[in-house]
This record gives C-alpha cells, sequence and structure tokens, in this order.
C-alpha cells in the first residue's frame, strides 16, 4: 500500500511537472470544478456559461470581452480520453428549443474544451499575436461532493457523525428501527448486510427529497455499476468501545467502509480533484431556507465538510512543478437568485457568505481568493410590483414548471441580518418564528436570441471574470 501511493505521488508530480511545461511555454489551461449539491443547478451553470463565452454579447463585466480582445471562442475535444463529454449542444437545445425545460441531472463525470483566441494587453500587444487560452471545465454529481470528508473519517467517527444527524428526522425512522434489529457482534450474514444498506439507502434518497444536504456515501445514490456490489453494502451501526470482533457484522461494515473510501471516493479525489485550478461551489441556499431552520445548519455543516477537502492556495510555478498544486480562487455562488427581486439580492449574497463564514475563512487563510454572490445561470423571471392588502411588494413573473401557467411571485423578504436565519438554525429550531419562506419551482421561459447573444442570466459574467479573468 505504501509503495503504491508513494507511485501514485510519483506518477501525480510527473503530470504537473508536463502541465506547468505545457502552460508556461505553449497555452495556457484553466481547470475549472464546477460543484454543489443536488438541486443547485450545476449543468444549467455550465452551459450558460459556455454559450455565453461563445456569443458573448451578454458579458460586459468579463474585461477581456467588453474591451474586444477575445477575438474568437472553439469548443475541443477534451484532453481526457477516459471522461464523458460534457453534453453541451444536448442540454443547450432543451433550454433555448420552442419547448423548453430543465435537462437532466448530472449523473456522472463528464468535460468540456472551450478555447479561447485572446489578444494581449500592454506595451508590445500590437507585436504580439493573439494567444489561445483553454478552459477546461469538469462537472460531476453534487452527491458525491460529501465523501471527501469520508477521508479523515473512521467508520466509527462516520457512524456517530450520521446517526447524531439521524436523531429526530422522520426520514430516519424506519432504518432506526431496522438497526435497533440488527445484532451487529453477531457472525456476518450477506443477507443482512445488504438488507440494513437497503434501508440506509431508503432514508439517503428521503432525506435528499425532505431538503438535506449531508446525504452520505453520494454513491449509494448514483450507483452505476456499482449498484449491488459489497463496496456500496454498508450502513452505520452504534457506536462501540473496543476494536469489533473478527466475522462479525460490525467489523464486514467497518471493513466495506473503508473499501468505499480506498476504491471510490480516493480515486475520484485523485483524478479530478487533485488537478484542480479554480472552483465553483453553486448553494441552492433559497431552498434550504424554505425547507427550515433544520435544512439550513445542514447545508451549512455540509459546506464546511466539503471545502475541508480542498487544498487552496496560490497555484506559483516553482510549488506546481513539485506536484503541489492547489486550488486558487473559489466562487461562492446562490443560484436562483432570479426567484428574487433584484432589491433583495444583497441580502442573498449576505447570507451566503455568514453561511460559509468558516470555510472561506479557511480559504482565504490559506492563500486562497473567494469571492460570494448571487447568480442566475438562466434568468426565468421578470420583475413585478404589485399592490397586496395596499403596500406595494416587489414581485417576479414567471411560468410555473407545474403548471405552464405564468405568475407573479413574492418569496417573503430576507432579513437583512443574516444573524436572524443562522441563529435559530444552530440553536436547533424546527421552524421560523416571523415568517416562511416560499419557493416557487419555475420552468424556463421561451427564448429569443439575437445574433452575438448568449441565454439571458444574472451576474454571470461577474463570476466568469473573477474565474479565468485574470488568465485573459
Amino acid at each position: 500500500m505504501v509503495i503504491t501511493s508513494i507511485a501514485d505521488a510519483v506518477t501525480r508530480q510527473v503530470e504537473a511537472v508536463g502541465d506547468s511545461v505545457n502552460e508556461a511555454l505553449f497555452e495556457p489551461v484553466i481547470r475549472l470544478g464546477v460543484t454543489g449539491l443536488a438541486r443547485s443547478g450545476k449543468t444549467v451553470f455550465i452551459t450558460s456559461l459556455v454559450a455565453n463565452l461563445l456569443d458573448r454579447g451578454r458579458m460586459p463585466q468579463l474585461v477581456a470581452a467588453a474591451d474586444g480582445r477575445i477575438e474568437a471562442a472553439y469548443l475541443q475535444p477534451q484532453p481526457d480520453d477516459t471522461v464523458a463529454r460534457f453534453a453541451y449542444e444536448e442540454n443547450l437545445a432543451v433550454l433555448t428549443g420552442p419547448t423548453p425545460h430543465w435537462p437532466d441531472n448530472t449523473r456522472g463525470v463528464s468535460e468540456l474544451r472551450l478555447s479561447l483566441k485572446v489578444r494581449p494587453t500592454g506595451m508590445l500587444a500590437g507585436m504580439r499575436a493573439a494567444r489561445t487560452v483553454h478552459l477546461d471545465i469538469v462537472d460531476y454529481p453534487g452527491e458525491w461532493l460529501l465523501d471527501l470528508a469520508l477521508l479523515d473519517k473512521s467508520y466509527e467517527d462516520w457512524c456517530s457523525h450520521v446517526l447524531t444527524r439521524l436523531a429526530g428526522r422522520d426520514e430516519a425512522t424506519a432504518y432506526l428501527a431496522a438497526m435497533e434489529d440488527v445484532d451487529a457482534e453477531a457472525p456476518f450474514e450477506e443477507g443482512a448486510a445488504k438488507a440494513l444498506a437497503g434501508h440506509f439507502t431508503d432514508y439517503l434518497q428521503a432525506a435528499r427529497l425532505a431538503g438535506y444536504s449531508d446525504c452520505t456515501p453520494g454513491r449509494f445514490l448514483l450507483p452505476g455499476d456499482l449498484a449491488g456490489s459489497p463496496v456500496l453494502s454498508f450502513a452505520p451501526l452504534p457506536v462501540i468501545d473496543g476494536r469489533p470482533a473478527r466475522g462479525t457484522l460490525r467489523r464486514e461494515m467497518a471493513r466495506r467502509y473503508e473499501a468505499y473510501k480506498s476504491k471510490v471516493v480516493k480515486p475520484f479525489f485523485r483524478d479530478h480533484f487533485a488537478r484542480i485550478d479554480r472552483q465553483v461551489v453553486l448553494v441552492d441556499a433559497l431552498g434550504a431556507i424554505h425547507n427550515g431552520p433544520p435544512a439550513l445548519e445542514d447545508l451549512r455543516q455540509s459546506m464546511a465538510d466539503i471545502l475541508g477537502a480542498f487544498r487552496p492556495g496560490r497555484n506559483a510555478f516553482l510549488t506546481r512543478l513539485l506536484g503541489g498544486k492547489r486550488v486558487e480562487k473559489i466562487l461562492f455562488a446562490a443560484t436562483k437568485s432570479d426567484h428574487l427581486h433584484h432589491s433583495q439580492h444583497p441580502r442573498l449574497s449576505a447570507i451566503l457568505q455568514a453561511l460559509l463564514r468558516e470555510a472561506k475563512d479557511r480559504a482565504d487563510f490559506a492563500g486562497a481568493q473567494t469571492h460570494a454572490l448571487a447568480l442566475a445561470s438562466l434568468r426565468t423571471t421578470t420583475e413585478a410590483s404589485l399592490t397586496h392588502h395596499g403596500q406595494e411588494v416587489d414581485c417576479v413573473r414567471g411560468l410555473l414548471l407545474d403548471s405552464g401557467k405564468r405568475a407573479a411571485f413574492y418569496p417573503g423578504e430576507l432579513p437583512a441580518d443574516p444573524a436572524h436565519l443562522l441563529s435559530p438554525a444552530r440553536q436547533g429550531a424546527e421552524r421560523w418564528l416571523d415568517q416562511d419562506y416560499a419557493v416557487m419551482r419555475f420552468a424556463p421561459a421561451p427564448l429569443s436570441l439575437r445574433p452575438g447573444e448568449g441565454p439571458p442570466h444574472i451576474r454571470l459574467d461577474r463570476a466568469a471574470q473573477f474565474l479565468i479573468g485574470d488568465k485573459l
């Protein structure tokens, strides 16, 4: 195992040297990771970002585009032959067709390379030809994100963590009952292990539908070709003192948990996260607020766990040459801001910053640049002011996803002080005392795009400037 780990480290360092030389001497490559939990809008974000980099009429805050220095943008085959290509054309078609609808959720790792031909700046700009900058965008299921936090947890730590969160959740009632009926110290039986894992998977599915974020292990929700394998047939058990006896159910559950980390989580981390330069973390903060204080607190803890797995810092040339690559920029983005009137966007951004304060402080301290904003990858609404009970309220109008009818919607006013939400969540409140925060599901509106324009959005150009503007 030690020799294998050393060999893997040497291989990664050789790859890093190759990447560094190519970027320094030829054409720079930016590897952008797009992460987020379920329903945060990763697929729509990537599709709209690429479309708006190809047709830059709606990107005034991307300085290179506003200055006219991006002479051309084009898609190329991604460099990783063993990774699926992100279905950009298919996703764009369903978003911009005559009867637009939302694309399917991410179900596996995919990648897309967008190449930009950029005219240089500076005193010698007229003497130098345009250079090519490659943007490699890596997409992967949000359900796998939280698995990264498992790398630093033993089976006992994970069991304690999970069972603490399960306490009091109605979605966990059936699993907790099944766990009580199992003798963890009895000789191992495959049927008992699979049955208990099945109950735990049912809980994870229900918890995700209820709006909870911490649904590990992520591959239980999207197993792919691992479905039915022993590596996905374990579950948490009550923690005991001492090492479990050989041949017992508890001992085998612990072994399978470690196998899951070594055979599923570590390869995913090594092959994808270790090569990322810039990171986007998409957060459906509005959905968590709507689901109540427990869901918001669960989201806060989950995001802290996720970001603890990243290695932020500045990618100095020598550091990268030696194989110590770090994420140097992290963007925290609250998605679906088009569900709010623009007057509430600053409050949504402030809530996101407060929600991620601990994780953001760690990234800042490590030397990474971080930024938080509210955005909408695809704008689905228009704004309106209506009179309600003699008072004027700021609303948004859009097509309702379920009925297809056009409606005006007022979700409630977010507090100016984020502590009014985060404090009750930390203290274990079950519901908001002063008001409820509604969420409406909007369908994408039919579009009529002029030549040179990408899909309408909110602040996607600012996100692009932060993430890649310095490389252009």
